[in-house]
Parts: structure tokens; sequence; C-alpha cells
């Protein structure tokens, strides 16, 4: 039935890479089952055979979905269906993407979908590297014209070594977690988290990266040898084209290259569009039409060539200087941090919260739930640009932009032991002309500051361009919009003047070399302390306390064996000291207690009754206490959270005490020492061995307890915990 199956094991780092094709999914142009261990993806492509009358661009689309079922799971929520697309998703989404998109051939407008499904997640071999791989191979058997495949991997870093393709677990070891696709001849993507690790150390990671994928290029070519079906025919260009081109080169090339020498970013778009206008006046109404998408080729031959040949940029910098920079904080008064970072026209406004354990996001995945206490929301609204546009959700861009933020701080936050809060930031970019992201990240590490957060270090970011043609090579600092539009790479470097927290790095053209690369790390370095300098003008380190409506929290820790007791039947105790005392309380498994609120005596009264709950009467040690309960055998006073002793009226006072309402009322505050425990584990107290009014212990001047004398008092305490009066037996009747 399955006359068209085909399978090719691949040996890859140890482990089987499974790529099979020819059973599934088979009315899809490329259809690939791609498995490793027991996590398996269906990758599959479909393309349009015509493209769609006035369409002037490439829509691909990439869609990763993860299963439920995947992991035996039940999706949450009301209609226990897999909804829109989580974080993560969105990411790998995106992941994916970036390094298909440069390897189809220009001019080619075609529809393409390329769909990557997570049928099964064994827990240990993360399904993103399956699905990207995957995702390759479908599109090169699909016929769909397509200059791969692509190769990708994950590198770790484990005590010096760098490890192929960590497990979930090694992951959790490494100090660095790097995801990179490319070619046979380089690498096209880069995406990576790390812990201040330094340029060569990152450099050998991309280079162990893609040797470590020429085997499954390798096996998805010969997979293709069998399997592939017919290629589809390249677009062309026509002679008409190549007759229009030049003469918008030379109708276009002076004018455009006058208005590019505007370094203003609004002006410099007005004149040239001013210039597109004037050339496209002198065109005929059909001409006209074909070459609007023919004048952005043309505008990046000007700029590129501009600075290849001169080393002068279009805001007339050289290659290397970073824009001007101001760092503000504390701009917005009752923020917790905040920040206004400026670097150039690029403009980034963040702002901290912190907030306790009950505000930490819970994260459901396949993988498993866990709780994340830092998060960051970066926000891109439309006049940003000056622009008009729909305000929503966030979009892929702004969800793949904070993430990598997010990225280059965490590994610099401090440990939860020393800063227990939960940490949120929000970058609302005011204005953009170039790496936006990186001004997040530069934002929020002075916001974090700003709001007490201790940073090991600060943290700053700086993305880098790239202009190659056959005649040579530019490696560009602090990139602006136009040349990140109009440029071959875009490459973002993120960290503290000790290392790199972040890289990420997407590729135009086929590959880069690694000399490119080490250029552009180097450069980078040199720009990041820069800025980290710039930054310090505002503000070098975290404040020594944080802001005075944040939430002040106090950890304690009690027994394991008490959090019961803390807890209460049902809640009811912790409830109850949380509603009358105004305070958040978070307890762990562990016995930690973290107590918040913006008073301290509210914090204060909160660990008094914790503490009194938990806390065990030690003899011979004097507690202040509260009668709660008074009988003809003494009276019983609350002197330790919620625990009770009794102080028998024998030793109430040291003379005689006829009943005990003569010397204590219910109410009465008074002073008292643990004598001990009876054979029930009962406190017995002590008032007369105590001075009431200083609190002192005079055990030693009124002497040992005396014995009771006869009718003093009741003659023994009763067997019930109610302290009420003993009913008086009726006597029997014969």
């Amino acid at each position: 039935m399955f006359d068209n199956y085909f399978r090719k094991d691949i040996n890859w780092g140890g482990k089987t890479l499974t790529l099979e094709t020819g059973k599934v999914a088979r009315q899809a142009d490329g259809a690939v089952m791609a498995r490793l261990g027991d996590t398996i993806v269906l990758c599959t492509v479909v393309g349009a055979r015509s493209v769609k009358p006035g369409q002037d661009f490439f829509p691909l689309t990439v869609n990763y979905q993860e299963k439920a079922f995947a992991a035996g799971k039940i999706p949450g929520g009301f209609f226990k269906r897999e909804g829109r697309p989580s974080e993560a998703e969105t990411l790998i989404s995106r992941l994916i993407d970036r390094p298909l998109r440069p390897l189809f051939p220009e001019g080619f407008r075609n529809e393409v979908q390329v769909i990557a499904t997570v049928l099964s997640h064994d827990m240990e071999n993360s399904p993103d590297i399956v699905a990207l791989v995957g995702c390759s191979a479908a599109l090169t058997l699909s016929g769909i014209p397509f200059f791969g495949p692509v190769g990708a991997a994950r590198v770790g870093y484990v005590d010096g070594e760098y490890v192929l393709n960590p497990t979930l677990e090694q992951i959790k070891q490494s100090k660095l977690d790097l995801v990179l696709a490319g070619t046979e001849e380089g690498v096209l993507m880069v995406e990576s988290e790390a812990h201040e690790l330094t340029e060569d150390v990152m450099l050998g990671a991309v280079t162990f990266g893609h040797a470590g994928f020429q085997p499954v290029i390798q096996g998805i070519i010969e997979l293709a040898e069998k399997a592939a079906k017919e290629p589809w025919d390249l677009p062309e260009e026509s002679a008409e084209t190549a007759a229009l081109k030049k003469k918008l080169a030379e109708l276009g090339t002076a004018s455009i290259g006058e208005a590019y020498k505007e370094t203003q970013k609004l002006l410099r778009q007005k004149k040239v569009g001013e210039a597109k206008k004037a050339i496209l006046a002198q065109l005929t109404e059909d001409e006209a039409a074909a070459a609007k998408g023919l004048l952005k080729a043309l505008e990046a031959d000007v700029v590129r060539n501009n600075i290849l040949d001169t080393g002068m940029r279009i805001d007339g910098r050289d290659t290397k200087t970073v824009r001007p920079i101001v760092a503000e904080v504390h701009v917005l008064p009752r923020a917790h941090g905040s920040a206004l970072f400026t670097r150039g026209e690029t403009q980034a406004l963040c702002v901290a919260t912190l907030g306790t354990g009950q505000d930490e996001q819970i994260i459901d995945q396949l993988a498993g739930e866990y709780r994340e206490a830092f998060m960051l929301h970066y926000n891109f609204p439309p006049y940003s640009v000056n622009e008009t546009g729909r305000m929503g959700s966030p979009g892929r861009r702004e969800v793949g932009h904070g993430k990598l933020a997010w990225r280059a701080i965490r590994p610099l936050l401090p440990e939860k032991e020393k800063f227990p809060y939960t940490m949120r930031v929000v970058s609302e970019i005011t204005e953009s002309n170039g790496s936006s992201s990186m001004a997040t990240v530069c934002g929020t590490s002075l916001a974090l500051m700003d709001a007490g957060a201790p940073l090991k270090r600060p943290c700053a970011g700086i993305a880098m361009g790239l202009i190659k043609e056959d005649k040579g090579f530019a490696v560009l600092s602090d990139i602006l919009g136009d040349e990140d539009h109009l440029g071959d790479m875009d490459f973002k470097v993120a960290g503290s003047e000790q290392g790199i927290t972040a890289l990420q790095m997407d590729i135009k053209i086929t590959s880069i070399t690694p000399e490119i690369m080490k250029i552009a790390l180097e450069q980078a370095k040199h720009g990041r302390l820069h800025i980290l300098g710039e930054m310090a003008k505002g503000l070098s380190g975290a404040r020594s306390d944080v802001a005075g409506n944040a939430p002040k929290i106090t950890v304690i820790q009690v027994p394991k064996d008490k959090i019961r007791e803390v807890i209460g039947t049902g809640g009811k105790v912790i409830r109850d000291i949380v509603e009358t005392t105004g305070t958040k309380i978070d307890i762990e498994d562990d016995g930690t207690i973290k107590i918040a609120s913006t008073s301290p005596e509210a914090t204060q009264a909160a660990i008094d009754r914790i503490k009194g709950i938990t806390a065990e009467a030690e003899i011979g040690t004097i507690y202040n206490g509260t009668v709660v309960k008074t009988a003809d055998f003494g009276a019983f006073v609350n002197f330790l959270g919620a625990k009770d002793g009794l102080v028998h009226i024998s030793e109430l006072a040291n003379e005689r005490v006829n009943k005990t309402g003569d010397i204590v009322n219910v109410g009465d505050k008074v002073k008292v020492k643990v004598l001990g425990f009876d054979d029930r584990g009962k406190v017995k107290l002590s008032m007369r061995m105590v001075d009431q009014a200083t609190g002192a212990d005079i055990s030693d001047q009124v002497g040992a307890r005396r014995p009771r004398e006869e009718g003093e008092g009741g003659e023994r305490e009763p067997r019930n915990d109610r302290g009420g009066e003993r009913r008086e037996r009726r006597p029997r009747r014969d």
C-alpha cells in the first residue's frame, strides 16, 4: 500500500535520528516523520502552484504545534482541546522560519506553508531541533524551490566541554543553551542563552554545532536521492525586468543616493519617498507597476555600495561607532523601578514591578508544569515608527524580541534565596530605528536595579549588521532600521562586562564565514562595554533597598512538621493570619515562609502569629500571656501564639488564694513562667514566680511551690480540656 515509503536512519552523536516519508500525510507536497529517541514530529509542506495577482512578497508561514497527547496529557480549560499557540510554540515557529526563509530563490512568490506537529515527547529529547530538521527534510523532498537542506543542533557547555544535543536534564546543568541551523557551507541562524561566556567559547560552540549537524544534512541528501519529487521550475528574470532594472539605475541612483545623505530618519524617509515618486513619474504605467519592488533593490545597492566604498553609513557614522546614549532611571515615581533608555532614534521605557510568589506565572508545557518568577513583556506600538496600525495581543515579533531580552537578563538575576521576589518588566518601545530588543535589554537592566533587584552585574546589548559583496564586506555596530532591512545580517549580542548572556543571529545570505563571525563578536564586545559605561552614568548598581511602595518580603523558617499547623484545617489558620494582618504569605514544602507587606508592623504581627504556632514552650522561660478561661482550680493562659497553659490556683500568687477570680479574670494580661509539662504534654505555668510589674524571675525569693492547704481551691484538674466545672456526682441510690 505504501509504495513510496522511504526511511533513513542517521547516527547522530550516538543517537539514531530517523526520517520517514511516504506513509503519513501523502497528499502534502512534502511530509517527513522525524524521530529522535521517542520524540516524534510530523513535518509537512504545501506550496501554492500559482502566485496571487499583484503579490510582491514571499508568503511563507511556519506553524509549530504541540499536541497534549504527545505527553499523555489532556488539555486544561473548559473545552479540553488545544487552543491558541503558547509562547513556546510561537518561539519555535520563529526558530524554524528563520533559517528556512533565506534559502528560497529571489523572486519566488508562491505561498508556502510549513507545519510541524509534535506527536510524541519522551521528556529527554527536545522536539524543537527534531521539528527543524524534519521541516528541512520535507522541503527538500517537496520539489518546491529550496536551496537546502538545512541542518540544526543544540549545543550545551557542561564542565568546560561542549555537548551535542544535550538532554533536558543536561541543559539544567549547562552554562549554555545554544540552537543553531545552517547549510553545509555555513551557519544561518543562532539563538542562545549563556552564563557570561567569552566570545571564544561562544564562537567555539557555533563551530562545534555546525560540524555536529553535518551528518543530518548528508542524511537528508541521501533520502532526497530516493524520495524527492520533481523540482518546480525556478523563477527566471525576464529580459523586460532586466531592462527595467537598468533604466531605474540610470534614473534613480543619484537622487536616491542624495536622499540617503539625510541623517534624520523621518526626513530621510520623506526625501527617499520623493525621489521614488520622481522616478516613477518618468516611467510608463506598466513600467511603474512593475518597478515598485525593484526600487527596493536599487535602494539596497546604493546604501550597501556607499558603505563599502566610503566606510560611512546612512547617519554619518563609521562602521564601529555607537549612537549617542542617554540612560535615565526613576522616571515614573509610583513604579517600583523604571528607566528610559535612548540610543539615537531608538527608545525603550522599561518598568519593573515586584511581587510575591503568588504572582509567579504558571507555565504548562509538554515537559511538565513549572513556575516562572521573572517575566519580560515587550510592546511595539505603531506610533514608535510614525505609523498607524492595529493594537491587540502581541504578535510573533513582539514575543520573540521579549524572549531574547529575557534570555539576556535571566543569567544575571539574583538567587531566589537572596531576593525572593517575582519580577515583571514591561518594555514599551516609544521610538524605533534599529534594535529595540537590545534597547530593552539595557532598559530592563536599569529598571530592575532601580527597583532594588541586586543583579550580579548590569547587562547591555548591541545589534550588529553586515554588508557583504564580491568586493568585500563590512561589519556594522549598532545598526539602523534601514541597515537591518538592506543588509545581510542581524547579529544581536547581549551580556555583562564579564561575558555574553544572549546571542541571536539571522543571516539573509546563504551563510557567513567564521572569520566574519569572529570580527562581529569582537566588535560587539567593544560596543557593549561602551554602552555599559554610558548606562553607569544613570545607575551603576542596584539600589540598597526596594521602593517604599513595593512589598517587603521577610523570610522565616519553620520545622516541616509544623507546616500543617500553620496552614490549619482547610487553610483556616493561614487565611485568618492573612486577613487580620493584611499580609501576603507563601509557604513552601521545606518550611520556608515568605511574608510580604508594605507595613513593617503587619509583617511583625504575622511573624509573631506564626512563631506562636510553631514555637515550643521552654521550661524556665517567662512569657507574656492573656487569661482566656478561669476555673475553680486555676486559670488557662494563652502565652505563645495559639498555645495555652494552666496556672494552677496554687501558682497564681504566693499567698493563699481562695478563688481564682480574686487574682485574675478573662482578658487579663499576665506574665507566666513555664514550670514543665504534665503526663499528657499540657504546659504547667506559674504567675507567683514572676514579678507581674517588671517580668523578672523571683522564684528564688518565693521558694518552691508550697503544698495546698485544706479547703484551698479545687482538689484536682479535670481530665477534659474545656476547663469547665466538674459536675457533682449524685449519690447512688440503693
